[in-house]
C-alpha cells in the first residue's frame, strides 16, 4: 500500500473524494446521490452518535421515533416550511407494482394509487407537531424534550459523499414549551451542546452565531448555527438550532391550558446535526497521507503491529502484543492488535496511516530484548522508541496530547485565515486569493445579501455571538452598518 492520494494542493475536491473511498469510509450506491456508509465510517459515526446522545440525555432529552412518511397535506399547513423544502421532496404516489402484460418486467400498478400522496421526510416538524397535538392539553404536559435518530431524504442535484447526499443520517430534536423564554433558552442550550461536541470531541473550532433572515431554517423565527472553517478556506455549517416560535403550533392547532387558566399556543424548537459532520471531521484535520482522527472519535485509538520472522517469533510477538493490549484496555483505550500474517508490517503501517489511527505501536524481537517499543503518532508522523514498562500510561497521556494538538492546529488555521475587509475590492480579493472567514460590514438588507452572493458566491455564515457594535459602511452598498458579519464561501 503506497501513497496514492491526490494532494490537497493539486485538487482539494478530488483529494477529499479519494480519501473517503480509499480510507473505507463510504462509497456511492446504486441509487444516484445516495451512499453506502462502510463499517469503518459507520464506526466513527457511532462514536459521534454515542457522545451526542449522552449529552442530549444529560440535558433532559429522551429519544423517540416518528414515521418516515408524511402526508402531503401536512406540508401545506406551514407556508414558509413548504416553500423551503418543496424542491427537495421525494413523493410516494403508489403502493404496489405488478408484472407487465407482455412479461417484459414490472410496472407501477395504476390501481394502487394512494388516496393522499406521502412525502419521504426531509425533516419531521410537521409529522411531529401533528402528533404533539394529541400529547399536549395542559402546562403539566410541558416541556416535551424529544430527540429522534433517523434518516431523511432531500433530493439534491449535486451530491458529494457525507457533505451532501440525497439520503443521510441525522438526529433531530423537537421540543415544546409553555413560554417563549423557555423555548429560546432551549434553542441556545442546544447550539452550545453542539459547539462543545465539535470542539471537545471533533477537535474542530467553531464560531457560534445567528443566521440572517435569508439563511434561516424554513419556518423558524431564529436560527442559531455553528460554523467551522475547512482546510481549503471554505466554511461548513456544522449544526443548527431553531427557535420556531408558535408557527408550527398554530399550523397544527397545538394549544395548552396555562397555569393561569388561559388557552395559548405552544412554543417550539428544533435542532439537528447530520453525517455531514463526517465530512467536517475529514476536512478539518486530514492530510495528504490520509485521515487524521481525533482520539476521542477514532474507532481504534491505538493499533499494535508485531514484527516477526517465522512461527516461533510470531507466538512470542503475539503474547507480547496481547499483554500490551490488555494494559491499554484497562485504561479505557480502544486497541486493535493486528497480528494478521497475510500482510507485511509496512503495508499495515500505510493502512493505519491512511485510516488515521492516532497511535501506532510496533514491536519486534529486538524491542523485546531491549524492553522497548516504537511509538508513532498520526498527527505529526513523529516516531520514538520508548521503554515498554509503563507504556500504557504514556500512551494515555499521548492520546490527550494528540487531541489537544489537533484542535490547536485547526484553531491556528482558522485564525490565520480570518480577515477584515473594509472595501468591496478588498473583500473580493480576499475571497478570490485567500478564502477563509471575512468580517465585513453589511447594510442588513436581503437585496444586498443576495447581490453579494450572486457576485462572489460568498454568503453570510452568521452574525457572531457577542458581536461587537461598530459603526461602518456596507462593503457593497455603502449604507450605514452597526456591526460586522462573517462572510465565506461554503459547502
Amino acid at each position: 500500500m503506497g501513497k496514492f492520494l491526490t494532494t490537497r494542493e493539486e485538487n482539494y475536491s478530488q483529494w477529499y473524494n479519494e480519501l473517503v473511498v480509499k480510507a473505507d469510509l463510504a462509497e456511492n450506491s446504486a441509487v444516484r446521490g445516495c451512499m453506502v456508509i462502510k463499517p469503518y465510517g459507520y464506526a466513527i459515526w457511532e462514536k459521534m452518535q454515542a457522545a451526542l446522545d449522552t449529552m442530549f440525555k444529560e440535558t433532559g432529552h429522551v429519544n423517540a421515533y416518528f414515521p418516515l412518511f408524511i402526508p402531503k397535506s401536512f406540508f401545506s399547513k406551514e407556508a414558509a416550511h413548504v416553500e423551503g423544502f418543496a424542491k427537495e421532496c421525494a413523493v410516494v404516489t403508489h403502493y404496489r407494482l405488478r408484472n407487465k402484460a407482455d412479461g417484459s418486467g414490472i410496472e407501477v400498478d395504476p390501481d394502487a394509487k394512494l388516496e393522499e400522496e406521502l412525502i419521504v421526510r426531509p425533516t419531521s416538524e410537521t409529522i411531529i407537531w401533528h402528533t404533539y397535538k394529541n400529547w399536549i392539553q395542559s402546562y403539566r404536559d410541558l416541556p416535551i424534550l424529544v430527540n429522534q435518530w433517523a434518516n431523511v431524504v432531500r433530493w439534491e442535484m449535486r451530491t458529494r459523499l457525507f457533505l451532501r447526499t440525497a439520503e443521510f443520517l441525522w438526529q433531530e430534536g423537537h421540543t415544546a414549551h409553555a413560554t417563549k423564554e423557555e423555548a429560546v433558552e432551549e434553542t441556545i442550550r442546544m447550539i452550545n451542546v453542539y459547539a462543545t461536541f465539535a470542539e471537545n470531541f471533533m477537535a474542530m473550532p467553531v464560531i457560534k452565531g445567528v443566521k440572517t433572515e435569508n439563511e434561516r431554517f424554513a419556518g423558524a423565527l431564529e436560527t442559531y448555527t455553528i460554523e467551522a472553517l475547512m482546510q481549503d478556506g471554505k466554511a461548513l455549517q456544522s449544526g443548527t438550532s431553531h427557535f420556531l416560535g408558535q408557527n408550527f403550533a398554530k399550523a397544527f392547532d397545538v394549544k395548552f391550558n396555562s397555569k393561569e387558566g388561559a388557552l395559548d399556543y405552544v412554543w417550539a424548537t428544533s435542532w439537528g446535526v447530520s453525517t455531514r459532520l463526517m465530512g467536517a471531521l475529514i476536512m478539518s484535520h486530514s492530510d495528504d497521507n490520509g485521515l487524521v482522527l481525533p482520539p476521542k472519535l477514532a474507532p481504534h485509538q491505538v493499533v499494535i503491529v508485531p514484527i516477526y520472522k517465522g512461527n516461533d517469533q510470531y507466538e512470542i510477538m503475539r503474547e507480547a502484543g496481547n499483554k500490551i493490549k490488555a494494559q491499554l484496555k484497562e485504561l479505557g483505550i480502544t486497541v486493535l492488535f493486528d497480528d494478521r500474517d497475510t500482510q507485511k508490517p509496512g503495508w499495515k503501517f500505510a493502512e493505519y496511516e491512511l485510516k488515521g489511527v492516532p497511535v501506532r505501536l510496533a514491536i519486534g524481537a529486538r524491542d523485546l530484548e531491549n524492553g522497548t517499543v516504537e511509538v508513532a503518532r498520526r498527527d505529526t508522523l513523529e516516531k520514538q522508541t520508548l521503554p515498554l514498562d509503563g507504556i500504557a500510561n504514556v500512551v494515555k497521556q499521548l492520546l490527550d496530547e494528540i487531541q489537544n494538538n489537533i484542535y490547536k492546529k485547526a484553531f491556528n488555521y482558522r485564525e490565520d485565515h480570518t480577515y477584515k475587509a473594509n472595501s468591496w475590492d478588498e473583500f473580493v480579493d480576499i475571497l478570490e486569493t485567500k478564502g477563509g472567514f471575512v468580517y465585513a460590514h453589511w447594510d442588513g438588507t436581503k437585496a444586498t445579501e443576495d447581490i453579494i452572493k450572486e457576485k462572489t458566491k460568498a454568503t453570510i455564515r452568521c452574525i457572531p455571538e457577542g458581536n461587537a457594535m461598530e459603526a461602518g459602511k456596507c462593503i457593497y452598498s455603502g449604507k450605514p452598518s452597526t456591526q460586522r458579519v462573517i462572510f465565506a464561501k461554503s459547502y
